[in-house]
């Protein structure tokens, strides 16, 4: 994933911080759960995201960073979630930022909406088959430099950088991935664009 790498020196001054990968089972089929940033935010603003955030000193564990994160943002409730498996961290470089991966089971869903418009803009639960459709995929072209990521136009969204190196991977391990143009290059940074095969976002 360009521009996050496994944990080294740099990263023991980072701050801490988790987010959670909430799979669940939506009317067309296994989704996950995606929000976008408010536009006034100073850092990564409008960017989609996973729920999450910074660790806090009264979070027990990043898995409890990761909760916390997603009940203020979007209203989740934790007792509808199972957790799954805690991925290795991994260091931002922009940011500078140790983020832990959290995936998670939607067992109970409840209505999830952004919390504080100042924070969240809107939030969605984005099907995988969706993700994994050809013609939602695309790679991102970072302004003067050579670097190419993977990235995903969906529900009204250009879903880039870390979210979107994580759900390239996911889609591969998961057996969910299928053969794309690799060719088909957008520039960083962004513009929201809505495909023609996606539906408006839920507000």
């Amino acid at each position: 994933m360009t521009g996050h790498t496994r944990p080294g020196p740099r990263a023991v001054d980072a701050r801490r911080a988790a987010v959670l990968i909430l799979f669940g089972a939506g009317p067309d089929g296994p989704d996950v759960l995606l929000l976008e940033r408010a536009a006034e935010l100073r850092s990564h603003a409008s960017q989609p995201a996973f729920p999450g955030g910074a660790a806090d000193a009264t979070d027990i564990d990043r898995v409890d960073t990761a909760l916390r994160e997603a009940a203020e943002e979007v209203g989740l409730d934790p007792a509808g979630v199972e957790v799954l498996a805690v991925a290795p961290p991994l260091h931002l470089q922009a940011s500078h930022y140790l983020v832990t991966p959290v995936l998670a089971w939607w067992h109970t869903p409840c209505a999830v909406a952004p919390v504080d418009l100042a924070e969240t803009s809107f939030v969605s639960r984005v099907p995988l088959t969706e993700l994994a459709d050809p013609a939602n995929r695309v790679i991102l072209r970072y302004a003067q430099s050579d670097l190419l990521s993977p990235a995903f136009q969906v529900h009204g969204m250009l879903v880039w950088g870390f979210t979107a190196g994580i759900l390239d991977i996911l889609l591969r391990l998961g057996g969910w991935e299928r053969p794309w143009n690799h060719s088909a290059v957008v520039d960083h940074p962004p513009t929201r664009a809505v495909p023609a095969t996606s539906p408006p976002p839920p507000r």
